[in-house]
């Protein structure tokens, strides 16, 4: 059983270096690889893939950003891959995934977008519990705000990450970059541990 937890403080963990000769956001050989994000959900067919592409987006390769399901469904659902497309986000050749203990083990942080209760849990992961509406069989229209409550926690994750002034992200919320279209602010994720 795990507990949850009201804070959600800092999360410390290691910036990648780069090699002057590295693409951006490539850690350097030998350097310490990039943080690991993964997305759970039980169809991995909407709510994770957005959080995985929009973490993707916004960290640049800073943060390696994954998505998962306990059930996966044979494809994304379509309004999910319209809502990201309208954003410059191309999920058309996403596929799902079956959530792996490899791959809980392998991420620094997990995200459950829907409970949570299948997720292996081990010490050294930390572990956040999100809970959003289910797009899944949705209109567009209902979508829309499900996306943007995933981009406002994924740009609040960058931050508590401390890979923002990195990547910019610092710099175009100062100019008027995006904001998503929510109401009211986001609530803090919610953490929890055993």
């Amino acid at each position: 059983m795990m507990r949850r937890s009201s804070n959600s403080p800092a999360l410390p963990l290691p910036a990648p270096a780069s090699a002057p000769d590295a693409p951006a956001g490539h850690p350097a050989p030998g350097a310490a690889r990039p943080p690991e994000v993964l997305f759970v959900c039980v169809h991995d067919a909407g709510r994770s893939q957005m959080g995985a592409a929009l973490l993707g987006h916004h960290s640049r390769g800073r943060i390696q950003a994954r998505s998962a399901g306990t059930a996966p469904a044979p494809a994304v659902a379509s309004p999910v891959v319209a809502a990201m497309a309208e954003i410059g986000i191309d999920l058309s050749d996403a596929c799902p995934t079956r959530l792996t203990d490899d791959a809980v083990r392998a991420a620094s942080v997990v995200i459950s977008m829907d409970g949570g209760d299948a997720v292996p849990f081990y010490p050294h992961t930390r572990y956040l519990s999100w809970e959003l509406a289910d797009p899944a069989e949705q209109p567009l229209e209902v979508v829309r705000p499900i996306r943007d409550e995933i981009d406002a926690r994924v740009r609040a994750l960058v931050y508590r990450l401390g890979v923002a002034a990195r990547v910019g992200l610092l710099g175009r919320q100062a100019e008027g970059g995006r904001r998503p279209a929510t109401t009211g602010s986001a609530p803090a994720p919610r953490a929890y541990r055993s």
